[in-house]
């Protein structure tokens, strides 16, 4: 058995979703446990769905997604031809439960709904899927995500409850393989036991798919995205970024523990703990055997750059300008995990310390209101963080030249800098 699992960006619109049909004909005869994203840009719109509904604008969060919802629909009419009535009337499920939500007045946190409604994205573009693939003849058997992944309530930031969730791979999955050739679910979510919808970080499809490899004894995750393999840099931003045709998982542990998006952070620990290997390949050319991540250490690398926008530069020194103490340190860390800030780099001194973080202003507002009962707190925004893992002299410059440095680490084979976008 395989583990797919085929990001939004190549599910965007109706060629799309043909494309991954025929990527899935070329495995006829082999089952396969498919997980798929939001199509393209849909999570994007639902979180602005959740933004203008908890602010109070009830009507613009309404258009925003019935238009989004219509878009759906007509994808799913023209992959099927004159349309699916049941995959219509599946749409138009969570299109009400959705619509029924945003007309009530929110009372819970914004994370809250922000899962309740972004979930959507994935729902819907399973359903459209699971119709293309009918529709060209394939034994599919759709499956709600949220009735096998259990988690906590940590909402966007769920953690998976493994044990309920190795139950209903075994109770449910592996029971629709005995009828089906492909299983196609949902990445990115699951839900409490409550049945509250969460989700498990942005790109958590990756983490998704890789529990299903894990749990279901796959001899491979392949994840499909719109380059070749693994580069050395994102190719949206760097001129001739270089091809890895093959990594450790050790490497690829540090690559996304640094930021790069090419999977996500937690995806590799169950593959490597059942020695899965994981496939990154192109869905626009499907020929391409891409990157293979494994177990081997793979000498020779390339400088490996990771920009990481959207951050914030916390410097703070003790308020009684005494040494930082082990206990202060112990009691900002305790901070960071209260309010689940992301620290992405760490610098201190023998005053103060210095915290590099996603931006998340609701978050981080509130970590800074209570550690400045024991911190005086300067905080810069709009930056980026520039990784480079085996950093080489005649690059480095090129990356920095021309950008206000606020704080740099070398550290062996890693050079960091937090930089002002």
């Amino acid at each position: 058995m395989d583990v797919f699992k085929f990001g939004g960006a190549s599910v965007a619109d109706a060629q799309g979703i043909r494309n991954v049909t025929s990527i899935l004909e070329r495995m006829k005869g082999r089952p396969v446990m498919v997980v798929v994203s939001a199509m393209g840009k849909t999570t994007n719109a639902l979180e602005t769905v959740v933004e203008a509904y908890y602010a109070g604008r009830r009507e613009q969060a309404l258009d925003i997604f019935r238009k989004l919802f219509d878009r759906h629909v007509d994808v799913l009419r023209e992959i099927t031809a004159d349309g699916s009535i049941q995959a219509e009337a599946h749409l138009d499920e969570f299109r009400t439960e959705v619509e029924w939500l945003l007309h009530d007045r929110p009372v819970r946190s914004f994370d809250y709904y922000y899962d309740q409604i972004v979930c959507v994205g994935e729902l819907m573009s399973t359903v459209i899927m699971t119709a293309a693939l009918q529709g060209a003849g394939r034994k599919v058997h759709w499956v709600d995500v949220r009735d096998i992944i259990r988690t906590d309530d940590q909402f966007r930031s769920a953690r998976i409850d493994l044990t309920f969730t190795a139950g209903q791979v075994d109770r449910i999955i592996k029971h629709a393989f005995t009828s089906s050739d492909i299983v196609l679910t949902q990445g990115f979510i699951g839900s409490t036991d409550e049945n509250e919808s969460t989700t498990l970080g942005r790109e958590g499809s990756d983490y998704t798919a890789a529990v299903f490899a894990a749990l279901l004894g796959a001899a491979a995750l392949t994840i499909w995205k719109d380059v070749p393999g693994v580069m050395n840099a994102d190719p949206r931003t760097t001129d001739n970024p270089v091809f890895i045709p093959a990594l450790s998982y050790d490497e690829a542990v540090e690559m996304t523990f640094y930021g790069a998006q090419v999977i996500h952070p937690k995806t590799l620990y169950p593959l490597r703990k059942h020695a899965i290997p994981l496939y990154v390949r192109s869905f626009l050319q499907p020929e391409v055997p891409g990157t293979v991540i494994g177990p081997k250490k793979i000498d020779g690398l390339p400088p490996v750059i990771i920009r990481k926008s959207g951050q914030v530069l916390l410097d703070m020194i003790t308020t009684d300008r005494q040494f930082l103490r082990d206990e202060t340190l112990v009691r900002l860390l305790e901070l960071v995990k209260h309010h689940q800030l992301t620290v992405n780099l760490i610098q201190t001194h023998a005053l103060s310390v210095s915290l590099c973080v996603d931006e998340r202003r609701d978050h981080l507002e509130a970590f800074c209101q209570e550690a400045a009962a024991f911190l005086d707190i300067e905080v810069h925004r709009g930056l980026s963080l520039l990784t480079i893992r085996h950093p080489r002299p005649e690059s480095t410059g090129d990356l920095t030249e021309g950008r206000r440095m606020l704080l740099q680490i070398r550290a062996g084979d890693v050079a960091q800098y937090v930089l002002e976008d």
